[in-house]
């Protein structure tokens, strides 16, 4: 029997929760947590948050102390899910990796200029309120401002953020309720396993944001 490459994350079609979240866990060695998730209510789809208006239904932490819950355990996050199978599954941002947030448009045009340029890319995440995630190495969130800088941008006119310490990515198979579920735009392989710089796709992610909102240099 052959071994399974380091870094595998293999096809995940029909796979749940608690499953995907031990294989982030046990392949990835990526932290997990559990989030919301959906419940039925007369008929329809609410958040398990109770707010009628949540504006990530079904793909938000679940409690307060949601950082001092994750987990790079897979034995931890099967117990965890155990607990609530439906939970959505996130994973922290600032430790195994932080994540540069563009909107859809630019995200794809980005990923289009990666391929021709032929940069190394990480795992990218696809979420159904429109928006990208592209994760890097730990430590963007204090670099990008000046590395946008240096490239004749102003940060401030660009729709383009950095999830750090203290925030989350929400992975493929969360559900944003009724809008559909988070996909891979790339998915994690063997071949992505080590992480890009942000410094290694700023440029095409600042210039893809730059052009899908005219911000000006």
């Amino acid at each position: 029997m052959g071994v399974r490459a380091a870094g595998q994350i293999p096809q995940q079609r029909g796979e749940q929760p608690p499953e995907t979240a031990v294989r982030y866990a046990e392949e990835r060695h990526w932290d997990v947590v559990p989030g919301a998730w959906l419940e039925a209510v007369a008929g329809t789809e609410r958040c398990s948050c109770g707010e009628a208006a949540c504006p990530a239904p079904g793909a938000h932490p679940a409690h307060a102390e949601w950082q001092a819950q994750a987990t790079g355990s897979a034995t931890v996050a099967r117990e965890l899910w155990a607990a609530q199978p439906r939970a959505s599954v996130l994973l922290p941002t600032g430790r195994a990796f932080d994540a540069i947030d563009v909107p859809e448009t630019a995200g794809f045009l980005a990923l289009a200029r990666m391929e021709r340029m032929e940069l190394a890319l990480g795992p990218v995440t696809r979420s159904p309120d429109r928006r990208m995630q592209f994760l890097v190495l730990p430590g963007a969130a204090g670099k990008v401002p000046d590395l946008i800088r240096s490239l004749g941008w102003l940060p401030a006119r660009l729709d383009l953020t950095v999830l750090g310490e203290g925030d989350y990515v929400a992975a493929p198979p969360t559900r944003f309720g009724s809008a559909g579920a988070v996909q891979w735009a790339s998915r994690p392989t063997p071949a992505n396993r080590w992480l890009p710089d942000a410094e290694n796709v700023i440029s095409p992610l600042a210039y893809a944001c730059g052009r899908d909102v005219g911000a000006g240099v």
